[in-house]
């Protein structure tokens, strides 16, 4: 049995009305504005290391590799925290969850501060996987919950801007902050865990207070518009539903979500392993510039991501296609990328690099559009923590491969190709899995069963 158009999750929504706008418009309001900052802090605890590395490797005697190792063990505890983390945030409620995530990472990110070889920076690293898991997946749950499918890909898209931004802004601060070696007798690096630290834990106060689990819950939305949103979600649930229900255990082993994860997995070739390395490959690559320079260049190719990304929100809402969405980046990204690396050390080495990782960041919020798109309720909050985590393999794996290369080759160069092909590779599997996320095509799976 073939499906309509109309049924398929990659075709153009149709007209919005003024109420529809309206609401979406106010809980955009309400909650993008905090969401962003939340994972811009985050994201910034998480990749902090990029650049503190640059001092911090030689005070503690930190080889490429056994940062590229320590950095990497972060995804251990994060991965098997992950799915369960979320399975709380669907029990306990976002406000709370979130709240707790936030004050845990905080403080065990503060005490970054507090390594002295590897062994301690190995710890602490595996300490803040464990304390951070759960935050971006519950996070891209907690938007479901709020967002209509037809706005959620703009609404992730201004989320991982979030992201975007605590490298391009933060990149730049943290390179301030570390030039306060020697103040108070602590190096720089250590002042760059202390302050970098301290957003968190108080902005799971401003979480606790501005945070709300479920629209019906939302007394700062007028009665029409919050009841036009509760019928609307629930209409989009029921006609899910309809089609298949998934329990977690068949959402953790669905093509579809397996899919999305490998994904997410090489395209987090990118967005871990060439993020948490940058600094060094722009100051092994391009010039040896000064640390705060490098900082700076650090802050252009998150720039792009930040451009991109709106632009790629905006027309997965518009014009559906959320496939398209996730293949053509990926595919221009890998070969900017190795074009990068034939110009070499030059100003058009760099601005291919630059490009090329904006361009990655943008596939982003098709895929969450996709893989919030066929499944509800707990099974959606278990998929979307599995492919996460699984996504996150990568930063176990690719980010200790990049210093060991580093340390056999002497360059970043091998290191880059192996992400290009990661790229090309995600485009790819982003086109196979078409066929496995659309709500109409699983209907017709069924009906034809």
């Amino acid at each position: 049995m073939s499906t309509t158009r109309s049924e398929r999750t990659d075709a153009p929504p149709t007209a919005i009305t003024p109420l529809e706008s309206d609401t979406v418009a106010r809980v955009t309001k309400r909650l993008l504005p905090l969401i962003m900052l939340l994972f811009l802090v985050a994201y910034l605890d998480r990749t902090n290391i990029s650049v503190a590395a640059l001092t911090m490797n030689a005070d503690i005697g930190l080889t490429a590799t056994a940062y590229g190792v320590g950095a990497g063990l972060f995804y251990v505890t994060y991965i098997l925290a992950e799915v369960p983390s979320n399975l709380a945030l669907n029990r306990f409620g976002a406000r709370v969850w979130i709240a707790r995530i936030m004050i845990t990472w905080g403080i065990v990110a503060g005490c970054m501060a507090l390594v002295q070889g590897d062994k301690s920076f190995i710890l602490v690293r595996m300490l803040l996987g464990a304390a951070e898991a759960g935050f971006t997946p519950g996070i891209i749950f907690y938007l479901s919950l709020w967002f209509p499918s037809r706005h959620r890909a703009r609404a992730t898209a201004r989320f991982y801007v979030g992201s975007a931004l605590a490298t391009c802004l933060g990149a730049p601060i943290s390179g301030l902050i570390v030039r306060m070696d020697g103040v108070w007798g602590l190096e720089g690096w250590k002042w760059l865990f202390i302050l970098e630290a301290i957003p968190a834990v108080l902005l799971a106060f401003v979480v606790l207070r501005y945070f709300t689990d479920a629209p019906k819950d939302a007394a700062w939305l007028p009665a029409e518009n919050k009841t036009w949103l509760i019928e609307e979600l629930a209409a989009e649930r029921k006609a899910l539903e309809t089609q298949r229900t998934f329990s977690v255990g068949q959402a953790l082993t669905n093509p579809g979500i397996l899919l999305l994860a490998l994904f997410l997995f090489l395209y987090s070739f990118n967005s871990i392993g060439l993020t948490l390395w940058m600094p060094q490959v722009i100051k092994g690559t391009f010039g040896n510039p000064s640390n705060f320079a490098t900082s700076l260049l650090t802050a252009i190719p998150y720039a792009f991501a930040v451009v991109f990304m709106l632009i790629v929100g905006r027309s997965v809402a518009k014009r559906g296609q959320a496939h398209l969405h996730m293949a053509v980046p990926m595919a221009i990204s890998g070969v900017l990328l190795a074009l990068s690396v034939v110009a070499g050390p030059t100003f058009l080495g760099f601005a291919l690099l630059a490009v090329s990782t904006g361009v990655a960041w943008s596939a982003i919020p098709a895929l969450w559009q996709s893989a919030t798109s066929f499944t509800t309720g707990v099974a959606a909050a278990a998929g979307v923590a599995l492919i996460n985590s699984l996504a996150n393999v990568a930063g176990l794996a690719v980010t200790p491969l990049i210093g060991k290369v580093k340390d056999l080759t002497g360059g970043f160069s091998a290191s880059l190709l192996i992400i290009a092909a990661a790229m090309i590779a995600a485009s790819v599997v982003a086109l196979v899995s078409r066929r496995f996320t659309s709500p109409g095509r699983l209907a017709a799976e069924v009906q034809e069963g």
